[in-house]
Formats: C-alpha cells, sequence, structure tokens
C-alpha cells in the first residue's frame, strides 16, 4: 500500500487533489481511499488530506502518520512538522518558484518541483495549484499517469475551466524537475 499526505491552504484544492488522484488511480484499476482533515474552515488555514492506493481494497480510513510521499501545494507549509513520519527514501512533491538543489530533509530521497502558482495563474487566472500538482505528481513519482488523470478532472470540471485545469495538469506534468537523492 503507498500512502501519500497533501499539505496546501484552503482554497487551494488540496482536498480536490486528492479526490481527482483517487479517481485516477480507480481508473487505472488500484483501490484508493481519500479525505481531507480540516483545521479552521476558512480560506487560507492548513489543510491536509490523506490518500491511500493499493492492488487490493483499502480498508484503513485514518491519517497517515508514515507517508510515502509528500505532496506539498504551498512552499510555506514546508516546515519540520510536514516531514513527520515520512519514510526513508521518501518522495516530495513540490509547488515552489525556487530552485532545489541539495536534500531538504534527510528522508527525502526523490523530489519533483515545479512553479506551480505561475502555471496556475497563466492557465487558470488564479493561484489554485490543485490540478498543476496533480501532473507533477505522475512526472515525479511514475504511481499513475496523465491517461488516467486527466479524464478524472470531468467529474469536477467542465467547458473552458476543464479545458484551463487540463492544460496546468499538463503544463505541470512537463515543466517538472525531478533529483532522485539515492543516485547521487
Amino acid at each position: 500500500m503507498k500512502e501519500i499526505r497533501l499539505h496546501g491552504r484552503a482554497g487551494q484544492g488540496v482536498r480536490m487533489a486528492a479526490e481527482i488522484l483517487a479517481s485516477a488511480l480507480v481508473r487505472e484499476g488500484k483501490y484508493a481511499s481519500a479525505f481531507p482533515m480540516f483545521g479552521a474552515e476558512r480560506r487560507g488555514a492548513p489543510i491536509t488530506a490523506f490518500l491511500r492506493f493499493d492492488d487490493k481494497p483499502v480498508r484503513l480510513a485514518t491519517q497517515i502518520y508514515k507517508p510515502d510521499c509528500l505532496v506539498v501545494l504551498d512552499p510555506a507549509q514546508l516546515k519540520p512538522a510536514t516531514f513527520n513520519g515520512l519514510r526513508p527514501r521518501g518522495i516530495l512533491v513540490l509547488s515552489t518558484s525556487k530552485p532545489i538543489t541539495e536534500r531538504i530533509h534527510p528522508n527525502v530521497g526523490v523530489i519533483g518541483f515545479t512553479d506551480a502558482t505561475a502555471i496556475a495563474l497563466e492557465e487558470i487566472g488564479r493561484p489554485i495549484v490543485n490540478t498543476c500538482m496533480l501532473g507533477v505528481f505522475a512526472k515525479t513519482t511514475g504511481w499513475t499517469s496523465l491517461d488516467f488523470i486527466l479524464p478524472s478532472l470531468e467529474a469536477h470540471f467542465s467547458g473552458p475551466l476543464l479545458q484551463k485545469n487540463a492544460r496546468a495538469v499538463r503544463r505541470g506534468f512537463n515543466a517538472t524537475q525531478v533529483i532522485n537523492f539515492e543516485d547521487t
């Protein structure tokens, strides 16, 4: 079973990103479960979402304490506590405008990053990075592909908004830089 913890702020689409990703994994033939954890329900408040997937039914519905992967939609959420429980050689998927050249945390084995905010502003007109980060996730982990993510957008978007978000996913995928620290 793979466990993913997503960190961001309310209004960035953290919950929706987990739902779309779970849908993509199910389309691929896997079993998936996703749910959010809210603090104060206001725009800008920290939010965490959890996603588990496997080749067999996922029955566990608790918070994720030892993730295989962290997806950080808001670089301001990149705090020491964010890395709590990250498994050794874990994966970090990060939205950042700053270049990454070194390991951010000892347990990060692979990092994939891009400036998802810039892409979201250009494609959607708002700093809602969730769909762009789905492309970054796919490129970084290889756990799913755009072939399953893009059709999963249709449950949440239609018309021009669907097209804008699909472009954000593709651009996120294409703009991702991946560093494998295990190879260095």
